[in-house]
């Protein structure tokens, strides 16, 4: 159906706002605020969604946006962006069709939770031509974009290692009540959560993994008896802090066969070294990240505004000193530390005139290759496993910001 929504005639010498549809209206339907800006450049104009609930709220939220169960409406409205925001092992399902109806999308991380599913994304970005964005929020973080800028400012030197600790505080009502807990749904959450941390690492280092390996397992909420289905609420209608100890956590999703604590390693193409430890039953949530160059390294002492990042870079006798400088972290506006407005606004901009990029398609794609393979790693014994390269020709293209062909 064509006819849903009424295209804007452009007068001469003006610009009308872009015409942008959704697809899942569900945990980070909270984006629409970013996009939906009548008359400064972009509205939200469609939504669609297969549950009564995410159309509800897209109706509510959204009163001027037409809200269809059909994806069909929004492949013929012709819009002139998408955001895909279904669950994850959805993602590849929609952009590829979203992506084949010439429509530049913007796929939430991670791109799928398959390898396969993946690669199909790509390929079909690199045939069809249509501009492709994923959703790494974190490469517009302040943590993460000030450890880059002291990494390219030579601080530290060359990049040898980099160490991720991901202290998941909430995890057990972040990912252990609804399909997050599903193997189907996530293949693993080393993967689903990991992807962010996984993408960091190698943006930091300079490279990608070619080579991983991984440890883990079900430690707690394996044990955990009280079990409910709860598709009929969201994550805002159980969360709460006194949700602890975990052992004591209750309502968990009836089938929970993902790792609640895990840890990788990785072996980057360009000879850096990383790993990343993952627990869910912490009782803090916040995000540690080690740097080692050739010169010094770098540390962040918690991850928000008003945090700092550590830097150390003349030698000592021993013991733990105070570093050599202390950076500050930026504050932001907007969901993760300021992440998702720049995140949105980038997308928006390459969608309308294309061009270079902080998140990367192809970083994309490394970072969940190496959660797979880790995956498979960790439930095969341990052993260390190479990940797949993507062809020459993506890369060049994607490398080179997508050009026209």
């Amino acid at each position: 159906m064509t006819d849903l929504v009424e295209a804007v005639p452009e007068q001469a010498g003006a610009t009308r706002d872009m015409r942008v549809g959704i697809v899942g209206f569900g945990l980070r339907a909270s984006l629409w605020r970013h996009v939906h800006k009548p008359g400064e450049g972009s509205e939200v104009v469609m939504v669609c969604d297969t549950s009564e609930r995410g159309r509800a709220d897209a109706a509510e939220k959204l009163p001027t946006a037409v809200v269809t169960a059909d994806l069909e409406d929004l492949l013929g409205a012709g819009l002139d962006a998408v955001l895909v925001l279904t669950p994850d092992n959805r993602h590849a399902e929609i952009a590829v069709r979203t992506l084949k109806a010439g429509i530049p999308t913007f796929c939430e991380k991670p791109l799928d939770v398959t390898l396969e599913a993946a690669d199909a994304v790509l390929a079909t970005a690199f045939e069809t031509g249509t501009r492709l964005y994923v959703g790494h929020n974190m490469r517009h973080m302040p943590v993460v974009v000030q450890m880059r800028e002291l990494i390219a400012s030579g601080a530290i030197g060359e990049v040898k290692a980099v160490w991720c600790r991901h202290f998941v505080g909430n995890g057990g009502d972040y990912y252990f009540k609804d399909w997050h807990a599903e193997r189907a749904n996530t293949t693993s959450l080393l993967l689903q959560k990991g992807a962010h941390d996984i993408d960091v690492i190698h943006w930091l280092a300079g490279g990608y993994s070619k080579r991983v390996s991984a440890i883990g397992g079900l430690a707690v909420y394996g044990d955990v008896t009280s079990r409910r289905d709860n598709s009929d609420r969201r994550m805002g209608d159980w969360f709460s802090l006194d949700n602890w100890p975990p052992t004591e956590q209750t309502d968990l999703n009836p089938v929970i066969d993902v790792e609640d604590i895990s840890m990788m390693q990785m072996v980057l193409d360009n000879g850096a070294l990383a790993s990343y430890q993952q627990c869910h039953f912490t009782p803090d949530y916040w995000r540690n990240y080690t740097v080692i160059g050739t010169k010094g390294r770098i540390e962040n002492f918690g991850d928000g505004p008003g945090d700092f990042i550590h830097v150390w870079t003349t030698r000592s006798q021993g013991g733990l000193v105070e570093p050599d400088e202390k950076v500050e972290i930026r504050d932001g506006d907007g969901g993760h530390g300021g992440a998702d407005p720049l995140l949105i606004a980038e997308f928006l901009r390459f969608a309308r005139e294309g061009g270079a990029t902080a998140t990367s398609p192809v970083a994309a794609r490394a970072s969940v290759a190496a959660g797979v393979l880790a995956a498979q790693s960790l439930r095969t014994g341990g052993g260390s496993l190479d990940v797949p390269a993507l062809p020459q020709d993506l890369i060049a293209y994607f490398e080179a910001g997508q050009p026209a062909r």
